[in-house]
């Protein structure tokens, strides 16, 4: 790698598709040029010594935190499985501030047992955002594209904009949109306000036609932004998104497993790829100054 390195100041990469411990993810991270990194539940309970050595090995990293990764089968439950899962988003949310996290990821539900009343997804979308805000967080809903009730943004915008608490919106993820086939028209609806963090990821065949087929390849078989079938309608979807105005951070969430297998550092060079493809070839190239990502040449 080249002693100067470029920082991309809107992305981040998720320490999901590297290899390594934390502490070996953070610093390939840092080195391939980013300023932020998603970390998920896992990268911090496993880390030895705790979430407090963790939090301090983030801290020491320079990176900022772009999300706390995942809540999931939260909202639609009653009775025991509820109060089980009230449980889970409060140490979640102690997690999430312990390593200076604002944002945590809400994937919505796929358990038979959720029921997929309006009503009370919204409730608990609220409730939820209310454990949140003595520890100054977000939630950021998700639809996932095989989810029980809420498959798509558009979906995952109407459960919000329902439930009506300021620090909630919705997370938006270009590989569940491209599986569901979630029609990009649909963005005009949103408020960027309302768009707390995008994900971005590819696939590398046309369409996942199954709710098991959409599972397998989110789940192992994702690829980098410009490597797979979908890298117009990508284009597209960042365009859009910048064209209504939003100005948050995008991050890389690649689940792969031949990315796990291989070095730490090959693996983050392909997302700094990625990075730099989007910033010069899409949104440089689309819109005017300045509202372009920002890229910052420092010293390596």
């Amino acid at each position: 790698m080249s002693t100067a390195h470029i920082n991309i100041d809107d992305f981040g990469m998720g320490a999901v598709s590297l290899a390594g411990s934390l502490a070996a993810k953070l610093a390939v991270v840092r080195d391939a040029g980013f300023a932020q990194i998603m970390l998920s539940a896992r990268d911090v309970a496993e880390h030895p010594g705790g979430v407090d050595a963790a939090a301090r090995a983030i801290r020491g990293s320079g990176l900022r935190v772009t999300g706390f990764e995942a809540l999931s089968d939260f909202e639609g439950l009653a009775g025991r499985l509820h109060a089980y899962k009230v449980d889970v988003a409060k140490a979640m949310l102690e997690m999430c501030a312990a390593i200076g996290a604002k944002v945590l990821l809400v994937a919505s539900s796929t358990s038979v047992h959720a029921s997929g009343d309006e009503d009370a997804i919204a409730r608990d979308l609220r409730k939820l955002a209310m454990l949140a805000v003595p520890f100054g967080i977000r939630i950021a809903y998700e639809g996932l594209s095989w989810g029980r009730s809420v498959r798509d943004f558009a979906a995952a915008w109407d459960a919000v904009c329902r439930a009506d608490a300021p620090n909630l919106g919705i997370a938006i993820d270009s590989f569940h949109t491209f599986a569901a086939q979630a029609p990009l028209d649909d963005l005009e609806m949103l408020s960027p306000e309302g768009i707390f963090v995008v994900k971005l990821a590819d696939f590398m065949w046309p369409e996942a036609r199954t709710d098991e087929e959409r599972i397998s390849t989110d789940r192992h078989h994702r690829v980098f932004p410009g490597e797979g079938a979908h890298s117009e309608a990508l284009a597209d979807l960042v365009t859009r998104l910048d064209a209504l105005g939003y100005r948050g951070d995008y991050c890389f969430d690649v689940y792969n497993d031949d990315y796990a297998r291989m070095p730490a550092a090959t693996v983050a060079e392909r997302a700094r790829r990625s990075a730099i493809w989007l910033a010069e070839d899409v949104l440089r190239r689309s819109v005017p100054l300045p509202n372009q990502i920002r890229l910052r040449r420092t010293a390596g």
